[in-house]
C-alpha cells in the first residue's frame, strides 16, 4: 500500500510541492502555500444528486429576468459610481491608500442612509468607537439608527448582526477582522478569504448590503488573495493626493452597473462634500488672457471636465535643456515638443526650458490633451495670450496631424455650456494649422480690444 504524503498546494494559482514553502514559486505570492492533506492513491467517488424541478436547468430563453433595485444613499456622487445606489444583498469593497479618506466616506454614507429610516451597523477593527464617535461629531454623521461596534473576530461580528439586525453593514477593514476557524495572523490571504466568504455568504442569505474596506499594497493593489475581488459584486476605488482636497471613487468592477462611471468629492475640515460640477477646479479663476496657458476637456469615465493646461518657456544656459511637467505624461510632452519642432517651424524650443502642468493637480493621461498641451507651448514661445473663449482637445501624430478622440461631441458639448465658442479639434487638420488659427484668434481679439479703446478715447 502507497504511504499517504502530505501536499501544499498554493491558494491562489494552484501550483504544488512535497514540502512547506513561504513563497509560491509560480505566482510569487507570500503565505499561499498550504497543506491540503491529500492521501496518494486513493480517489473519492463524488456521487450525483437528484435535482428537483426547480433545480433542473432550462432553456436560457425561458428564464424571466428582473433588474436589480437600487436604493440611493443619499450621496449623489457616490450613487453614480454605484449605477444608483446600493442593491439588496450586493457585496462592495471600497480600497484606496491609508488616509486617503475611506473610513470618513463610509461613515457619511452610513448617516444618510440611517437617516432614511434603515438601521445601520458600522463595524471598526482598526479604531475604537469613541474615535468613531468624535469624527462622526465633527462631520455632521450622527443618527439614532447608526450603531457602532469595534470588533477584530468574525464571530462577534456575526453576533452584532443577529442583535441589530441591520439593513446594511460597513466593515471597516476585511484584513483587520480573524475567524477562528482559520489559522494565520489577521491580513493573511487565509484569514481575508475566510472572513470575506463568510460575511458574503451572510449578506446573500439574508439580502443584506455589505460594504467592506480594503487595504492596498505599495503598488496600488488591493492587499489579500486576487480571490477577494472576485467574490464581491463591486470593486470601488478611492483615490487622491494628500496635498490636494481632491478625491474621485472609480468603479473598477460593477454587476450592477457601469464601470467608467467617477464621483468627485472635496476634503474639508467638516468631512467629505460632493463636488457636482468639478470643472472650476481645474482652471484659473483669473480673467486676463496670459501667455502659455490653454484649456482642454478630458474624460473621467464618461464625465467631460474642463482643465487648463500651462505652460511656460524660457532660455537656459544649460547644455540639456530641462523638460518639467506636472499632471500630464512626460513622454507626451517631448513628442510634442518634438512636432512642435519639426512640423511646425518651433525651432527655439530645443535649447529653452519647458515647463508643463496642469490647473488643480488633476492628471491627464488620455492622448485628447495633446492639442491643448501644444497650443499652450506655443502661446509660451510666442508670448500671445489664447484667447479665453478658445478650448482644444485631439491627439497629436509623429506626421503632425491632429487625430480624433473619443466622445467628441460630448466634449464639444461640455466645452460650449462652460462658455467656449472657440473649439479646436480634428477638424484644423495639423498641429500648424491649430496653432496658427489659435495665433490668429488671438491677434483678432487684441485688435477688436484695441478698436474698442481707440472708440472709447474718441
Amino acid at each position: 500500500m502507497a504511504r499517504p504524503t502530505s501536499t501544499f498546494r498554493c491558494t491562489e494559482c494552484g501550483w504544488s510541492t512535497v514540502k512547506w514553502v513561504g513563497r509560491c514559486s509560480e505566482c510569487q505570492q507570500w503565505g499561499t502555500v498550504v497543506d491540503v492533506a491529500e492521501a496518494t492513491g486513493i480517489v473519492r467517488a463524488v456521487q450525483a444528486v437528484q435535482l428537483g424541478e426547480s433545480r433542473t436547468a432550462r432553456p436560457i430563453v425561458d428564464i424571466e429576468t428582473t433588474d436589480a433595485a437600487h436604493r440611493p444613499t443619499g450621496i449623489g456622487e457616490f450613487d453614480r459610481v454605484l449605477g444608483g445606489g446600493i442593491v439588496a444583498g450586493a457585496a462592495i469593497l471600497l480600497s484606496g491608500e491609508p488616509g486617503v479618506g475611506k473610513s470618513t466616506l463610509l461613515l457619511e454614507v452610513a448617516a444618510k442612509v440611517a437617516a432614511t429610516g434603515r438601521r445601520v451597523l458600522y463595524v471598526t477593527a482598526e479604531e475604537s468607537t469613541a474615535q468613531v464617535r468624535l469624527r462622526a461629531g465633527r462631520t455632521g454623521a450622527l443618527h439614532p439608527e447608526l450603531y457602532l461596534a469595534a470588533e477584530t473576530d468574525l464571530a462577534t461580528v456575526l453576533g452584532q448582526v443577529d442583535a441589530v439586525s441591520p439593513d446594511l453593514l460597513i466593515v471597516d477593514s476585511v484584513q483587520t477582522v480573524a475567524s477562528s476557524l482559520s489559522d494565520g495572523l489577521p491580513g493573511q490571504p487565509s484569514q481575508v478569504r475566510e472572513v470575506a466568504s463568510t460575511l458574503i455568504r451572510v449578506a446573500k442569505e439574508r439580502q443584506l448590503p455589505l460594504l467592506l474596506v480594503g487595504h492596498v499594497t505599495k503598488d496600488g493593489t488591493i492587499a489579500g488573495p486576487r480571490l477577494l475581488e472576485h467574490l464581491v459584486d463591486v470593486v470601488c476605488q478611492f483615490e487622491g493626493d494628500r496635498q490636494n482636497a481632491l478625491r474621485f471613487v472609480r468603479a473598477l468592477k460593477n454587476r450592477f452597473g457601469p464601470t467608467d462611471e467617477v464621483g468627485c468629492f472635496e476634503m474639508t475640515g467638516d468631512g467629505i462634500a460632493e463636488v457636482a460640477d468639478p470643472s472650476g477646479l481645474f482652471r484659473s479663476s483669473g480673467r486676463t488672457a496670459v501667455s502659455g496657458t490653454c484649456v482642454t476637456v478630458a474624460l473621467e469615465g464618461r464625465r467631460a471636465l474642463a482643465v487648463e493646461v500651462q505652460a511656460l518657456v524660457v532660455s537656459t544656459t544649460a547644455p540639456q535643456p530641462r523638460r518639467i511637467v506636472n499632471g500630464v505624461d512626460p513622454s507626451r510632452v517631448a513628442m510634442i515638443i518634438a512636432v512642435l519642432e519639426r512640423r511646425a517651424a518651433f525651432k527655439a524650443l530645443g535649447a529653452n526650458d519647458v515647463y508643463v502642468s496642469t490647473v488643480g493637480g488633476v492628471r491627464l493621461a488620455e492622448p485628447g490633451a495633446d492639442l491643448a498641451i501644444a497650443v499652450a507651448i506655443a502661446s509660451a514661445v510666442r508670448d500671445t495670450a489664447v484667447p479665453h473663449e478658445l478650448a482644444a482637445f485631439g491627439e497629436i501624430s509623429l506626421a503632425g496631424e491632429v487625430r480624433p478622440v473619443s466622445a467628441a461631441k460630448q466634449r464639444a458639448a461640455e466645452a460650449r455650456r462652460l462658455g467656449y465658442t472657440m473649439i479646436l479639434d480634428v477638424e484644423v487638420g495639423t498641429v500648424r494649422a491649430a496653432v496658427s488659427r489659435a495665433m490668429l484668434s488671438a491677434a483678432e481679439l487684441l485688435g477688436s480690444a484695441r478698436e474698442r479703446e481707440l472708440d472709447a478715447a474718441f
